[in-house]
């Protein structure tokens, strides 16, 4: 994050002082004013899923005075629901003339469906609760990326984002181990470990610390609030080397950030002993890219801060309470840290970081540490019950909820998370002040409902003016205060505000843009990250699933944002492209928000509901063509199935056989990949399609297919090479799989089929879509990734679970035809 010019408390990072540098360094100049993003089609949905059971509402840009049509189609192309618009007219944040959809009385779940209205339509979505519990850990996954001191290993994020440990002296690093003042001052600390903050390498105390506390808060939740989802962050549920230790996962990522800010703080003997150091960063900007492990630059610590001290004593004593019965050892650490920081925080109550040092790291200035003072005298309290700390707590400004009067919580506005915890977690104030408080807590999420329900594409930010630096991670947080007032009320409007919140970050916004890596058909790609730098350096790759980028900015304070948007709408101004890093930079506070909120969402999403009473089937799908005919496989097509009352859900691919049939594949659209089949045999297939209502239509007319003899080369086995490898532990397991093209032309996609031998599932799949049916698993491209030049290869993984021995399987198909 940039610095946002004229804000009091503005976040100052991969500064505008450093332009010239990442400019340079990538070659790109700011270009001269051209046309807008393309906001693509009229009609703005939700991209990637909309959950069963909640309000379902596209916004559409439309001139016209009067309701329009609109029609929901299924993947089929069958319309499944109908209706007229509501004009909504002029919306000031997007400048454009808008209408609201409303299909929520439609609830099939599905893919793959379509909205159409003006004579367009939209991007294809699902109706489905998956994306949101898959997003749960994809948004968590981010913070293992980011870690700092340990490599990055392809058996837990793939081979496509494997790298080595940096920042421990190992050239050309100058690394963490023995880190001097950036003004002198006799001595060097070991700040090893923590997370990177950003796009660049610096790591600051004022964002991990809110990092690690909604880490530590989303677990916490769980332990004092009725029917929370424990079991969804308990071990085993990450992909980290911690995954087996007994330990919830999502704690052993959060110690990440609170052993880091435990080693900035300054030790006894020496001057300011107990504050903690503001940052550790580069002494100068590094160029864009630049791998973590290729950074040469010297590193240095600023001074100590009192936003910083009082992180540390937060987050400890949260820490210190969570830890308590899981490693007492820990907890007593942490704890110790918590109470030598409050107290010297209370020591030195003005020591403001330098708002001018910006070589190198940004300044996370912030002149007014009040609420930081409230935050960490509230988590004091609510793990010792100490009188000094609940005094402190009861004679502050902000106590019972004064200052949810404005805002919400962000890494430089933390009253709101001392309120959190003394709203949840049991402690000795009165049962009015409480009350008090949740109920200030709840008339805040009330304000967020009333200024969403006023816009064309509604959504819930505390801040004002409304779109600025970081606006998506703004918005993530003020999902997670309705999500919040829900727990204190229960309250379904709160609810669905959250869901809402959510329908604009996966693309129902003026530029059909979901600010979600990984997540929908038009998803953020070019983040400004100097490892996820595939725009500039083709080697390198993009944003990893689960990555938030920072989102519309009014205030535009970078050159290429500058360029491409002088103008702009508050709600249009953002543009997906590395160099523009006031609008599409990453955060670990930013994410931290996004994770509370997915895990939340993911817990409430629910159970579908029952099926509409359809008491017709559907019609009967057509006559199987083969094709990509192999010794082992082949690929199967037809024409679809329609069902105007429920939709077609699926398919059953049926062998058939002395009168009997076997359903071999269960595909969601008109073709299937079959795999595992014996050579020089004759097989009978045909196909039935099945609805919403669990009807299944009439069997098709079948086809016979002879597959080819094995002792003879099947057409495209010199076309590609996979090599599979799998790293197990108990019952689970992660696959990394590379395949290349060893024909002489490009690929435009890619489809990987093969068969497990001892009954594996895939339970989470990166770079790759996954499906299993049986023991046949079909991965196919994401959108990012489906040319593969010839010569060229492309990774995916997955992890899995087993039962018995973990086989790797030994034939693969891509696109139909057996590879080497």
């Amino acid at each position: 994050m940039s610095r946002p010019a004229g804000r009091r408390r503005a976040p100052v990072r991969t500064a505008a002082a450093a332009v010239v540098v990442a400019l340079a360094a990538t070659a790109v100049l700011a270009p001269a004013a051209q046309a807008a993003p393309d906001p693509g089609s009229i009609v703005k949905v939700n991209q990637v899923a909309y959950v069963p059971g909640l309000p379902k509402q596209a916004t559409i840009v439309s001139g016209s005075g009067s309701p329009i049509a609109w029609t929901l189609r299924n993947s089929a192309g069958a319309t499944v629901a109908s209706g007229q618009t509501t004009v909504r007219g002029a919306d000031s944040l997007s400048g454009d003339n808008v209408h609201i959809a409303d299909f929520s009385a439609y609830d099939t779940v599905g893919t793959g469906y379509v909205l159409a209205a003006g004579g367009a339509q939209s991007y294809p979505f699902d109706i489905s609760a998956s994306a949101v519990r898959k997003l749960r850990y994809d948004s968590l996954a981010f913070f293992y990326h980011q870690r700092s001191g340990t490599p990055i290993e392809a058996q837990y994020v793939g081979a496509t984002y494997a790298r080595p440990a940096a920042h421990l002296n190992v050239a050309p690093n100058r690394g963490d181990n023995n880190v001097p003042c950036r003004v002198s001052c006799g001595y060097t600390m070991d700040v090893r470990g923590g997370w990177y903050d950003a796009g660049d390498h610096g790591k600051y105390g004022v964002n991990t610390g809110i990092a690690a506390w909604q880490l530590i808060n989303q677990y916490e939740r769980t332990l004092h609030v009725a029917g929370a989802d424990r079991a969804a962050l308990a071990d085993g549920t990450l992909a980290i080397p911690e995954r087996a230790n007994g330990v919830p996962d999502i704690l052993d990522e959060a110690r990440w950030g609170v052993e880091f800010l435990m080693k900035m703080q300054i030790p006894t003997g020496r001057a300011d002993a107990g504050m903690a150091r503001h940052k550790v960063s580069d002494e100068n900007w590094t160029a864009l890219p630049t791998r973590p492990e290729q950074d040469a630059q010297p590193r240095v610590l600023a001074a100590p801060s009192t936003a910083a001290t009082l992180n540390l004593a937060a987050t400890a004593a949260q820490a210190a309470r969570v830890w308590k019965t899981i490693d007492p050892a820990f907890a007593d650490r942490a704890l110790t840290a918590a109470t030598r920081a409050y107290t010297a925080a209370k020591a030195n109550p003005t020591r403001y970081a330098d708002a001018n040092d910006t070589n190198g790291s940004g300044t996370y200035a912030d002149n007014n540490v009040t609420d930081e003072f409230y935050w960490a005298a509230a988590e004091l309290y609510a793990t010792t019950g100490a009188s000094n700390y609940r005094s402190d707590v009861t004679g502050s400004p902000h106590f019972r909820g004064t200052g949810f009067g404005t805002h919400g919580f962000e890494w430089w506005w933390t009253a709101g998370l001392g309120d959190v915890t003394l709203a949840m977690v049991p402690n000795g104030l009165n049962a009015s002040d409480v009350s008090a408080t949740r109920n200030a807590i709840s008339s805040y999420a009330d304000q967020l409902l009333t200024q969403a329900n006023r816009q064309g594409y509604p959504v819930a930010t505390h801040s004002q003016p409304l779109f600025v630096w970081g606006s998506n991670g703004i918005v993530a947080n003020a999902g997670n205060v309705l999500a919040l007032a829900y727990d204190f009320t229960g309250q379904q409007k709160y609810r669905v505000g959250v869901f809402q919140t959510l329908d604009y970050l996966f693309g129902r916004n003026p530029y059909n843009q979901s600010y979600v890596s990984g997540y929908g058909e038009r998803a953020v790609r070019n983040v400004h990250h100097r490892f996820w730098a595939n725009q500039v350096d083709g080697s390198l790759p993009t944003a990893p699933p689960g990555s938030l980028a920072g989102g519309p900015n009014q205030e535009l304070q970078d050159p290429y944002a500058q360029a491409q948007l002088a103008g702009c709408r508050p709600q249009k101004c953002y543009i997906d492209h590395i160099d523009a890093y006031s609008v599409n930079e990453v955060t670990i506070n930013w994410n931290s928000a996004l994770a509370w909120l997915a895990n939340w969402a993911a817990e409430k999403a629910g159970d579908a509901p029952p099926p509409p009473q359809d008491t017709t089937a559907p019609s009967t799908p057509g006559a199987p063509t083969a094709s990509n005919v192999t010794a082992t496989g082949v690929t199967l097509s037809w024409a679809a199935s329609s069902d105007a009352e429920s939709g077609v859900t699926g398919y059953e691919v049926r062998r058939i056989s002395g009168g009997t049939s076997t359903v071999v594949a269960s595909p969601s659209t008109a073709s299937a990949t079959l795999t595992g089949l014996s050579p020089a045999t004759a097989y009978t297939f045909a196909v039935v399609a099945k609805n919403g209502a669990g009807l299944v239509s009439a069997q098709s007319p079948s086809v016979q297919v002879t597959t080819a003899n094995g002792s003879t080369p099947p057409p495209g086995d010199a076309g590609c090479k996979v090599v599979y490898t799998a790293n197990s532990w108990n019952n689970g397991f992660t696959a990394n799989v590379t395949v290349t093209n060893t024909g002489s032309a490009a690929w435009s996609g890619w489809t990987v089929g093969f068969a497990f031998a001892n009954g594996q599932t895939v339970a989470q799949a990166w770079s790759g879509i996954a499906s299993q049916s049986g023991s046949q698993v079909t991965v196919r491209n994401e959108s990012y990734n489906g040319t593969v030049a010839a010569g060229a290869s492309v990774s995916f993984g997955f992890n899995g679970t087993h039962t018995g021995t973990n086989t790797n399987p030994s034939a693969f198909t891509v696109n139909g035809a057996a590879c080497s």
